[in-house]
């Protein structure tokens, strides 16, 4: 994972993996049928990083929590985001994530059919959120100024009145913080998501 948190997918060769180890590329393979079977380990690896939802939890409060750990993992390994759901053998700790945050949204009185739909909702949601903010050209609020007044330099307010507005008026407003974007956008999925069966289930 190393590898990859510091060079990416397209890095991880055997031989990439087996120099920090100290080994022969070759000796991977007694461990390992090759790179699929490495990738398949890494993202198990992710999920096992990633919170499950906090027993008794209600399910709003689960999901939040959940997503919030998801997107600090995710960021921590930005490779990770295109290969989450792209295994076709997950492991275990892909198996019990998934199998917790059903069983939330379950006991939250959600069916089986809403409970998948909120699963790829949230999802979607958070995966999309994950992938803008890595690919953003700042990473804080100094570089996010910067960026703003090179970009307003070049935005003739006359002729881009909205994007002029939007830079003047939210982006480079004290104490804003680009990264609570991802809070808001999630508490308007939580609160449009009904529980199907509250009535049905004690």
């Amino acid at each position: 994972m190393a590898v990859a948190d510091e060079k990416g997918t397209a890095a991880l060769t055997m031989r990439a993996i087996a120099g920090p180890l100290g080994v022969e590329a070759m000796s991977l393979y007694h461990h390992v049928a090759g790179r699929e079977d490495i990738l398949d380990g890494m993202v198990d690896a992710v999920f096992a990083e990633i919170d499950l939802p906090p027993h008794g939890a209600d399910w709003k409060s689960a999901m939040r929590h959940r997503a919030a750990s998801a997107r600090a993992v995710l960021r921590r390994h930005p490779w990770a985001v295109s290969l989450m759901d792209s295994r076709s053998r997950p492991g275990p700790a892909t198996l019990r994530h998934h199998d917790a945050v059903l069983g939330a949204l379950r006991a939250g009185g959600f069916s089986v059919p809403m409970a998948a739909h909120a699963v790829s909702l949230i999802d979607s949601y958070l995966y999309g959120s994950v992938l803008q903010e890595l690919s953003l050209p700042f990473t804080g609020a100094a570089e996010l100024e910067e960026v703003a007044d090179a970009i307003l330099r070049e935005l003739p307010a006359d002729t881009y009145p909205h994007l002029a507005e939007l830079v003047t008026e939210h982006a480079l407003k004290p104490g804003y913080d680009h990264t609570a974007e991802f809070g808001y956008g999630l508490t308007l999925i939580l609160d449009a998501l009904r529980p199907d069966e509250a009535g049905q289930r004690g």
